[in-house]
């Protein structure tokens, strides 16, 4: 049987104000090779209720595409609850990232994160004013 591995880093990415699209492939793929492991599940996870992590094909159509379609989801400008208790202007950003989701799993394999040849990994923040988003990333799996 073989000895499971893991490896924590934190990697962080500046942000315009939402929607702002990030491409944290580079990144992540760094963390990969510092764990060493082989084969396994890396786990990356947005620190913030405001911003969220997917992957998609990192080019400027479907960038403009998906922040077209989050914008559709959850409408900046409409009236949410909880601009009624915060009065920040910030509802629509906590409705979107909750829809997208805060985390991702991609697989290791041979040492690397197995996406595909147009699929990046990408930090969105939704928030209206500018974030430096912290990301917990987790490697785990065999050397």
């Amino acid at each position: 049987m073989s000895n499971m591995k893991f490896f924590t880093r934190q990697i962080q990415a500046d942000t315009e104000k939402g929607i702002s699209i990030v491409d944290i492939t580079d990144q992540i793929t760094e963390v990969v090779r510092d764990s060493k492991i082989q084969t396994g599940s890396l786990h990356a996870t947005c620190i913030g209720s405001t911003g969220s992590l997917t992957c998609i094909e990192y080019e400027p159509g479907v960038v403009s595409d998906l922040d077209r379609a989050i914008n559709a989801l959850a409408q900046p400008g409409i009236e949410y609850e909880h601009e009624k208790a915060w009065h920040d202007g910030n509802g629509h950003s906590h409705v979107q990232a909750a829809i997208i989701g805060p985390s991702i799993v991609i697989p290791v394999r041979s040492g690397r994160c197995a996406l595909g040849t147009w699929q990046q990994a990408v930090l969105i923040n939704h928030d209206i004013r500018p974030r430096t988003r912290k990301i917990e990333v987790s490697v785990m799996g065999t050397l």
